[in-house]
């Protein structure tokens, strides 16, 4: 038996250049137990991880596209919604493989497999993308306070700060009240959706039809538009570093059965909970449809002039301060989610260790500035177009996470028998490359002006 054969035959992996090191996130590895006897408790065990990479794909940059979308097109782009979902659902399955077999999450299955030159660029890249994470999670949730309670956006900016010592606290209690806070946070922001599309009373013939492709969104140069946009904004870089993560929380059975079943209950946990994000966005979506697009407002992507519109549209004072309620905790929900990223990608690709809270602040520090001087000097239309820059630079980031995470969970030499199969790794290549496409696209008509 050669190398291969024998590398193929066991459940722990090789063809790494460096020996696995410390373990993902340390101080929350392998703290959730995972029941012995199966049944229902065993499969729970493995809940929660999913829903904190689901509030990736609803952050303000999605509402964004999705606001604009509803309320020009009506219900016609929610095909482009499911299509983007679908592909998030396959990059995160790959997520999960690649955490729960190898042991690594993606920044440290870069360190120990590319030079270090490599690896460091990698990390700068990655690390860009959590600050843009970052400073949309400020605007949006600034914008909801201001929204809500009428607190300037400058002061709002500045009071997202405050949110590291909530983190900081639920760490403490253990990584299940985190996992806690999102799934109830998450609630809260369904039940202001399903309220508000109640009062909106949309023609669900139409919604029904609108997940139905058509060759309009090809046809139409501002539908294509549009459309690239919601695809464009929906994958998150930092969510694949934080899943191949955050499923290491898991204390399960790590014999070859064992890593199989844990790959099966984590990828059925982010599938599920990525099909909620669908409801959120498409609620999101819906809204803007049945709201704007059929009462003759016309386009709206603008967080401020949506939540101003709803009253008198809906005939209720509670829609607006519904809509407010949702955003501001998805603020909330996301920048949870980038902090943890941010500790998996420093720790993962440098192996540098510092204080969470010095993290944090550094972290949101570096999102507070650029936000709180563009809208100190611009104001709100000024927040709303440094959403849009942070979103380019998320777009140009992707590439560079996406690629490398196709490529280990393909690897038999790295995965060993859990290497990700065949028709798995060919969907999850072809998506990439259309998300790769469509973001260079975007960033060349942001570039150009187009």
């Amino acid at each position: 038996m050669n190398m291969l054969e024998r590398l193929g035959s066991t459940s722990q992996p090789g063809g790494w250049r460096r020996e696995r090191g410390e373990a993902a996130l340390a101080d929350v590895h392998g703290t959730v137990a995972v029941p012995k006897r199966p049944g229902l408790w065993r499969v729970l065990a493995f809940i929660g991880p999913g829903y904190l990479v689901a509030t990736g794909y609803m952050d303000p940059g999605n509402w964004a596209t999705s606001l604009a979308g509803g309320s020009r097109f009506g219900y016609a782009l929610l095909t482009v919604a499911l299509l983007s979902n679908m592909i998030a659902i396959l990059l995160q399955a790959l997520c999960s493989r690649l955490g729960v077999a190898s042991g690594r999450d993606l920044a440290q299955a870069c360190r120990d497999s590319f030079p270090r030159p490599v690896a460091l660029v990698l990390w700068l890249l990655a690390e860009a993308a959590i600050c843009a994470t970052d400073l949309a999670e400020v605007i949006g949730t600034a914008i909801g306070l201001n929204l809500l309670f009428g607190i300037p956006l400058e002061l709002g900016v500045v009071i997202t700060a405050l949110d590291v010592f909530l983190i900081l606290w639920l760490q403490k209690l253990g990584f299940r009240w985190v996992e806690a806070l999102i799934i109830t946070l998450l609630g809260v922001i369904a039940l202001c959706f399903g309220i508000q599309i109640a009062l909106a009373d949309p023609d669900w013939g139409q919604v029904i039809r609108g997940f139905a492709p058509t060759t309009q969104i090809v046809s139409d140069p501002d539908m294509l538009y549009l459309a690239l946009g919601i695809l464009g904004a929906t994958v998150m870089p930092h969510n694949l570093y934080l899943h191949s993560a955050i499923v290491q929380t898991r204390r399960h059975d790590p014999s070859e059965s064992g890593i199989r079943e844990a790959i099966r209950y984590a990828t059925l946990d982010s599938t599920v909970a990525l099909m909620f994000a669908l409801t959120i966005n498409a609620s999101i979506l819906i809204l803007a449809a049945a709201s704007f697009h059929h009462g003759g407002v016309g386009e709206v992507a603008d967080l401020g002039k949506a939540h101003e519109l709803l009253n008198p549209l809906l005939g209720s004072a509670l829609a607006p301060s519904l809509f407010a309620i949702a955003l501001i905790c998805c603020g909330l929900n996301s920048t949870v989610t980038a902090t943890i990223a941010g500790q998996a990608v420093m720790e993962g690709f440098i192996n540098l260790k510092i204080a969470p809270w010095l993290r944090r602040l550094i972290t949101r520090g570096i999102a507070i500035v650029p936000a709180a001087a563009v809208t100190v000097a611009y104001g709100e239309s000024g927040a709303g177009a440094l959403l849009i820059l942070s979103q380019v630079v998320l777009s140009l980031q992707l590439p560079f996470a996406v690629v490398p995470l196709v490529m280990f969970t393909a690897d038999r030499r790295k995965m060993g028998v859990h290497v990700a199969p065949r028709w798995q790794t060919v969907l999850a290549a072809l998506a990439a490359a259309l998300i790769i496409a469509l973001n260079m696209k975007l960033v060349y008509d942001f570039v150009t002006g187009a």
